[in-house]
């Protein structure tokens, strides 16, 4: 260890947990000390994770148990240390692979995530403040839009609805806030998700939620903050990729019967092939 710090190598080392053998010489050791192969987790958080998403990530990485993330999240003390206005750090994680050295703490590999995601919105701060919002705000119209949209050109379309019906004080009616936090929403959503009452629900609150729904990558935060210029209030799905908009009502109606005898075309086309298909 003399050469170790004869050569500078000791002010070079990380800290962290490192894999050593047995049969190694003290320069092997050396060597993986001064490159700084420190045993680490990979956590992938993918755009649209929400937070029961993440903390299995989180858990399969061993970095904590799906328990102990929850309660981090949602902590009082934890949100003011970070400074979020939010019931949780819900939103405020940016999607990415992180690299966590193994031994540290949750709230610091937490606490790195939130940076990242700070960030990446410092590229919009100024526009925020020019249409007037706030931080929470911006994700959490962001978030919305990364659970809507499946292609990235719809992004500022659907943004645009939601602003424009901000602006005209109607209610957003945005489908995945009606089933945060009591539903999966991989599944269907169904008149009866529609109709529960939430702090979350946009079909029965004003505005926009108390919080973002999901962790939204910076295709979406961009579209929350530079919305199309197009006057759409509605927007129905097509199939599993695109929306058709409208402006009023009448059109949208228009536009939801067409899917709704779509979908119908769909099962009767797909009862009547398993028909045949018994048959033979």
């Amino acid at each position: 260890m003399i050469w170790g710090r004869a050569s500078g190598v000791d002010r070079r080392i990380r800290a962290g947990y490192y894999s050593i053998w047995d049969n190694m010489s003290p320069f092997d050791i050396l060597a993986i000390l001064s490159e700084g192969q420190i045993i680490a987790h990979d956590i992938r958080i993918v755009e649209g994770d929400s937070l029961p998403e993440i903390a299995h990530a989180f858990a399969e990485a061993g970095v904590a148990t799906k328990e102990d993330f929850m309660k981090l999240a949602y902590d009082p003390d934890f949100l003011a240390a970070h400074d979020i206005d939010a019931p949780s750090i819900e939103g405020y994680i940016f999607p990415d692979t992180y690299r966590i050295p193994k031994g540290v703490p949750l709230e610091d590999a937490v606490g790195l995530m939130i940076d990242s995601m700070r960030e990446k919105l410092s590229r919009v701060t100024e526009r925020a403040k020019e249409i007037g919002m706030t931080e929470n705000q911006v994700l959490t119209l962001a978030s919305i839009i990364e659970k809507e949209a499946a292609v990235d050109s719809e992004r500022p379309l659907i943004s645009a609805v939601y602003h424009n019906r901000l602006n005209r004080k109607m209610p957003l009616q945005a489908d995945p806030t009606a089933v945060y936090g009591v539903k999966r929403p991989s599944g269907k959503i169904t008149r009866s998700d529609l109709e529960r009452k939430t702090p979350y629900n946009t079909y029965f609150i004003k505005g926009l939620p108390p919080g973002p729904i999901a962790s939204p990558g910076m295709k979406s935060i961009y579209a929350a903050v530079y919305p199309a210029d197009v006057p759409y209030l509605y927007f129905v799905s097509q199939d599993d990729h695109v929306h058709h908009f409208s402006t009023t009502l009448a059109e949208h109606r228009k536009a939801v019967k067409l899917y709704r005898e779509r979908e119908e075309e769909i099962k009767n086309s797909v009862k009547e092939e398993g028909t045949s298909h018994g048959a033979s």
